[in-house]
């Protein structure tokens, strides 16, 4: 069970977190959260499509690992097998709270990775932060800053309708049959019929670079299926 609490330097002081990636610390996941400013960086690694909030309200874009849950094909026995690691996935096991105004950084004393004897030590000697604990603060506030501009994104992809349903069918070299469905994508179609006016507001909102690049990560499917060849060999 989950067991986030505000990090502190007295209480917390000799803990220490598990930096490789593994299924056994809670990296055997399908897809992880994506924000637009993270697209250009994992569109050369992964898919980025678009699925259901968990409420049903809206819509979230994830970077996909795999075509079922808890199927990871970038994980192997050395670790993740691509140069990129999606920020939501390297935060873990921190996240960022609130206190009264102010953003504060939380940790999950119960995540699999957080224990005393093994890996990145979070404070030094005499209380001072270590350069691990930097590069996540550094880590959760860009979280944090991306996140904030989703609702926008996704109203902007609604307006101009162009979020599509998709299946897609999958036959890999042992003549398994494989779908992936419950996943929407960029309607190309209609993203190409759009006028200067509406690719003015898209671009000045910061939104047309980010729906291209979800556009171009589609080409990820090809190396996704590879290794879901490798796998089953």
């Amino acid at each position: 069970m989950p067991n986030p609490v505000l990090l502190n330097n007295v209480q917390h002081k000799d803990l220490r977190v598990l930096t490789q990636r593994s299924a056994a610390l809670g990296d055997d996941v399908m897809f992880a959260l994506t924000f637009p400013a993270e697209f250009r960086t994992l569109q050369a690694h992964y898919p980025i499509v678009f699925r259901k909030t968990d409420d049903a309200t809206s819509f979230e874009p994830v970077a996909l690992f795999g075509f079922q849950p808890g199927e990871n094909l970038f994980l192997n026995d050395t670790g993740w097998d691509a140069p990129e690691v999606p920020l939501l996935i390297e935060r873990q096991p921190f996240l960022i709270g609130r206190q009264g105004e102010e953003l504060m950084v939380h940790i999950d004393v119960e995540h699999p990775r957080v224990g005393t004897h093994d890996g990145e030590p979070l404070f030094l000697e005499y209380g001072g932060v270590t350069p691990y604990l930097e590069r996540i603060n550094s880590v959760l506030l860009t979280i944090h800053q991306g996140l904030q501009t989703l609702p926008g994104f996704v109203k902007a992809l609604l307006e101009h309708e162009l979020l599509e349903s998709f299946v897609f069918d999958i036959e890999l070299d042992d003549g398994s049959q494989n779908r992936l469905a419950g996943f929407y994508t960029i309607h190309e179609e209609r993203l190409a019929a759009l006028d200067g006016t509406a690719l003015g507001r898209l671009h000045r909102s910061g939104f047309l670079q980010p729906v291209y690049m979800a556009v171009a990560s589609l080409s990820q499917f090809r190396a996704l299926i590879a290794r879901k060849n490798a796998a089953r060999r």
